[in-house]
């Protein structure tokens, strides 16, 4: 049997063909997107390479200077576009008042000068990434206090570095505002740690960070660069906006709100500044096509909702706006442009889920909408409605998903067998491994790369061990990455490739301080999940929790392998009594502080110090490398 390689192999003459006649296809020469990103350039960091306090990498767009060179095959055409746009990084005026610092995170910060300080708003996703954007805009516009921040939505890029901008002491006082959609705490601690392990893990498939900077690695995610892997934070808001058209004047700057929650974000707005006719989008237009489910997983984004969020925005703004900005990528100016980009992309959004919606009435699975989603001739050139990071293919799939769920209709989806079971099947039934392999090679050497990943993923599913089914496989994924479009499929298909070929890096993430700051109602929900079942059967144990700081006093019932929380009560015989503050409960959960030093202290603890260690023993950590491509 022929032998295959682990080494990563250049781009296939199919593959060159195939991005070479993208390349013809697409107008190219059209270049208002370079002078727009480019427009109101103040400074940058050459080198932008952001550190942490132990000299560890955070952020580095020095990596990316590859691609001011020549394009290469080995990247779609389209997709080396997009990356280029996104290489543009400092300080930009928008216009008089308006500042914006790009590409030193994956997301934007906006500074808004006031009368006698500035707002900012979203601090990206770390707190050294944000510290460094606005140390660039104080050298170069003065020192100023900080009036405001606000948050456009409840994703950590848009919140995450707000303590490298401003600390729970000046919000403490009164000295800064926060301002957030309602629904933001829930929504940010929900969707970021109750599956957050899940999500991190998949979200390397998504951005790549474990790949080399390079044309054969990662390039881009279509959103921005990537994200940093700084250390995040958070700090509550003070200020809720809860309905369309409310108004607040911050330091001079008066503000109106436009909802834009179930969009792109579960808690969401946008904003119009009339003073400077200036229309701030958020997430919800940006220069591609989003995602109604991104691919680290999340709720499910409501497509219908998105088209009207943004027919609002024409509706109540349509004939005042002169600027275009959102958290993401570079302005739009002038009226007649900013209408027409704007009903575009409600038009795509529209299209998107009326067609996809069309064919499922019509019997169509979700795999066979996906095929069929495409563009009219009338939006398939618009750069800005390009799949560079949401995608038609698996949009059409999350609306079905929306409406239908997960279940195509056909019986034998229900009740199928696994995966590692059905492949070994599979093979069998194809005539052994070797059988199998000789025929994907077969169709790998004729460019069927989505064909050849179907079949090794089931020869790799029944033998793991099988190094030549996982090498073909990776250089199927490979090619595929190759071609994509979409920066976050063709990092899906680079990350997967490296693990079949055994180069697997752990990412994680440190939760503490999302857990020291979400409510106590979701803190006590969020170790339910912790839970082990297999530690916990049989066990009964009745906490009383004074949560010292809060002024809160809460109980934890544990039962049938649940924890049952209950705020505003206590029970009247329990086994533990705990008064803690928040910060001595986490480190208590975390393994930080011993249960012992708990116990020895009768100011804070009543009962037998075993219950607690039991108690402590049900939550399990999670699997921060659990398998993706392979069993």
């Amino acid at each position: 049997m022929e032998e295959f390689t682990k080494n990563s192999k250049d781009a296939s003459q199919i593959t060159k063909k195939f991005n070479e006649e993208l390349k013809e296809k697409l107008p190219f020469s059209d270049d208002v997107d370079f002078k727009e990103a480019q427009k109101g350039f103040i400074e940058t960091d050459e080198s932008l390479i952001i550190k942490g306090d132990d000299a560890t990498i955070l952020w580095d767009m020095k990596g990316y200077e590859f691609l001011k060179g020549e394009w290469e095959p080995t990247v779609n055409p389209s997709l080396w576009r997009q990356a280029q746009l996104n290489l543009y990084s400092g300080l930009y005026k928008v216009q008089d008042r308006v500042y914006q610092i790009r590409s030193y995170d994956i997301a934007n910060i906006t500074i808004i000068e006031g009368d006698s300080g500035i707002i900012v708003i979203d601090p990206l996703v770390s707190n050294e990434t944000a510290r460094a954007g606005m140390e660039l805009y104080y050298k170069n516009r003065g020192t100023k206090p900080v009036k405001a921040v606000i948050y456009t939505h409840s994703h950590v890029d848009h919140y995450g570095g707000v303590k490298g901008v401003i600390s729970q002491e000046q919000v403490d006082k009164g000295e800064v505002q926060v301002i957030a959609p309602e629904g933001f705490m829930e929504e940010a601690m929900s969707e970021n740690v109750y599956a957050g392990n899940a999500m991190l893990r998949r979200a390397n498939y998504m951005y790549g960070f474990t790949l080399n900077k390079s044309a054969r690695g990662q390039v881009d995610v279509g959103l921005g660069k990537n994200a940093s892997v700084g250390s995040s934070s958070l700090i509550a808001p003070t200020t809720i906006i809860r309905k369309s058209g409310e108004k607040i004047t911050v330091d001079g700057v008066d503000i109106e709100f436009l909802m834009a929650s179930g969009t792109e974000a579960p808690a969401e707005f946008m904003m119009y500044y009339p003073q400077f006719k200036l229309f701030n989008a958020a997430e919800v237009v940006t220069h591609h096509i989003h995602n109604i489910l991104t691919l680290r997983g999340a709720k499910v984004r409501d497509a219908k909702k998105w088209w009207k969020a943004i027919d609002s925005i024409l509706l109540t703004y349509g004939d005042e706006i002169e600027t275009l900005i959102a958290q993401h990528h570079w302005p739009k100016w002038g009226n007649n442009k900013i209408i027409d980009m704007l009903k575009k992309e409600r038009n795509a959004y529209k299209f998107l889920h009326d067609q996809s919606l069309r064919l499922a009435n019509q019997g169509h699975t979700p795999i066979e909408i996906a095929e069929e989603m495409k563009l009219p001739p009338s939006l398939e050139n618009e750069w800005y409605l390009r799949d560079y990071y949401g995608s038609f293919n698996h949009n059409s799939k999350a609306i079905y998903q929306f409406y239908l769920g997960w279940y195509d209709g056909n019986p034998a989806n229900l009740y199928a067998l696994p995966p590692e079971e059905a492949a070994k099947r599979y093979v069998e039934f194809m005539g052994g491994p070797e059988e199998v392999l000789r025929k994907a090679k077969k169709s790998f050497d004729e460019g069927d790369y989505r064909w050849v990943a179907e079949v090794c993923k089931h020869l790799v599913f029944a033998d793991p061990s099988n190094k030549n089914a996982r090498y073909l496989e990776a250089d199927a994924l490979e090619q595929l990455g190759y071609q994509t479009e979409s920066g976050t499929w063709r990092n899906n298909f680079l990350v997967g490739a490296a693990e079949l070929r055994g180069n697997k890096i752990a990412t994680s993430v440190d939760i503490t301080d999302a857990l020291l700051n979400m409510p106590t109602e979701l803190l006590f929900e969020f170790m339910g999940l912790l839970i082990d079942k297999n530690i916990a059967e049989g066990k009964e144990i009745k906490i009383n929790l004074d949560l010292t700081d809060r002024n809160q006093k809460c109980n934890l019932d544990f039962e049938d392998s649940v924890l049952i929380p209950r705020m505003n009560y206590q029970e009247t015989s329990p086994d533990i009594e705990l008064a803690l503050s928040i910060p001595t409960f986490v480190a208590l959960l975390l393994g930080e502080t011993s249960y012992d030093e708990i116990t020895n202290d009768k100011s804070k603890f009543k009962g037998n110090p075993e219950d607690l260690k039991e108690f402590l023993e049900l939550f399990s950590g999670f699997d921060y490398e659990f398998n993706m491509v392979i069993p």
